[in-house]
């Protein structure tokens, strides 16, 4: 059952449209990350649900209700923002209980309620605790549980990891899919960094100038972009202009086997790294630089025509910079784009 449904919804300041005509829906106890690079209009449709934001044209709708007019308080959504904005003059247990106030609720009702939540981020007992004495993680488990406690219908999430250091945001960005799906929590979050929107949503929306540029599943995304920009987005950087025939794309790079069934005519091929693999035979590169990655070793290569090529091998045996390899390529690993 669909929660939200965005219909046509554009934003413009002045004559730019930060978001453009966009048709979006979320279903109940899904959770949706929008993808994008700084200014494709993300956070301002996150605005735009939460009320913050009016819109130049079409609908928002939540329930099956328009929420033309509907002012923040009554839309029933919670929002949580990159910096937390928690009250430096309330200690944890009074920011979480903040919005359960505003609704009225007496202290004892509330006490237990507030319990409970940090309990379920992974805060017991950290009423009584000072904002300032709190880690940033521990500061985000306390937003969050501050976001969740008037149990809103959707919970919204703006960059909810974003100043956090790269293990915490692993770390927290798998307990946070685990806690929503045994709440059921329908969510929906922006976020710049693909690793945490693929780790948290059943479904990614990827942006570019106002405008969805692809949405599906984390593996139908990843496994195939619809177009070069969210190739490059999703950092691959094999990227040609290529012309499909007979089972092959001649590129820059000299024929590179396609998948069966691939689109054919003036094409751009993507070569995932993972497909540029070390031969006795094929085509000569100079490697430029090597770079260890716990499980794998990344090349950059410079090939006898063509730009750099990125390519992964195993640890034994990798390549020293400078030294001459020989590549082919593995179909699997390569997908057909729409011409660039």
């Amino acid at each position: 059952m669909t929660l939200l449904r965005l219909e046509g919804v554009t934003v413009r300041f002045g004559e730019r449209a930060v978001v453009d005509a966009v048709d979006l829906e979320v279903a109940e106890h899904e959770i949706v990350c929008v993808l994008g690079p700084s200014g494709s209009g993300k956070s301002t449709l996150l605005r735009v649900v939460a009320g913050l934001q009016p819109v130049s044209a079409g609908r928002v709708l939540l329930g099956g209700a328009d929420q033309a007019g509907v002012p923040v308080h009554r839309r029933g959504v919670g929002l949580m923002f990159q910096d937390h904005q928690l009250f430096p003059h309330r200690d944890v247990g009074g920011n979480v209980a903040f919005g359960l106030r505003m609704r009225g609720a007496g202290r004892g009702a509330y006490e237990a309620q507030v319990a409970e939540l940090l309990e379920l981020v992974g805060l017991p007992g950290a009423q009584g605790r000072a904002v300032a004495s709190l880690s940033g993680g521990e500061q985000q488990r306390v937003a969050l549980a501050r976001a969740l406690a008037p149990s809103p219908r959707l919970l919204m999430l703006d960059e909810p990891l974003g100043q956090l250091d790269r293990g915490l945001r692993e770390r927290l960005v798998v307990e946070l899919r685990g806690l929503f799906s045994r709440l059921g929590t329908t969510v929906l979050a922006v976020t710049h960094d693909q690793g945490e929107a693929f780790a948290l949503a059943g479904r990614v929306v990827v942006m570019r100038d106002g405008r969805i540029a692809q949405a599906g599943t984390p593996m139908e995304v990843w496994q195939r972009p619809a177009s070069e920009f969210v190739a490059r987005f999703l950092g691959f950087e094999n990227v040609v202009p290529a012309t499909v025939s007979g089972g092959a794309a001649a590129t820059a790079w000299g024929k590179v086997p396609v998948p069966a069934g691939s689109p054919e005519g003036e094409r751009s091929v993507l070569i995932r790294p993972a497909g540029v693999v070390l031969a006795a035979a094929g085509l000569g590169c100079e490697v430029l630089s090597r770079t260890f990655r716990g499980t794998h070793v990344a090349l950059l290569l410079r090939p006898e025509a063509g730009p750099p090529l990125e390519a992964e091998c195993g640890l034994a045996g990798a390549p020293a910079v400078g030294d001459r390899v020989a590549v082919t390529f593995a179909p699997a690993e390569v997908v057909v784009l729409p011409p660039a």
